[in-house]
């Protein structure tokens, strides 16, 4: 049962995101081979001076582990 969680900058429309979420349960049903009905998504809208604090450093910095793509962007950026 996948649970995607995807954390991005605020400003996408509601039909940006309702599309965004649509195309993450195909990619995930077409690479796991589950059902749609397995899927859930969640997108949390992140002011942009909020970012590094609240993305970055505690989900992508601290958790490095658990990355399988890393941003080509850093605190120093």
């Amino acid at each position: 049962m996948p649970h995607v969680i995807l954390k991005m900058i605020e400003g996408r429309s509601e039909e940006q995101k309702r599309a965004l979420a649509e195309a993450l349960t195909q990619a995930v049903t077409a690479s796991l081979g589950c059902g749609e009905d397995l899927v859930s998504v969640a997108i949390e809208d992140v002011k942009d001076e909020e970012w590094m604090a609240r993305v970055f450093v505690p989900d992508i910095q601290q958790r490095s582990d658990t990355i399988y793509r890393m941003p080509g962007y850093g605190p120093e950026d």
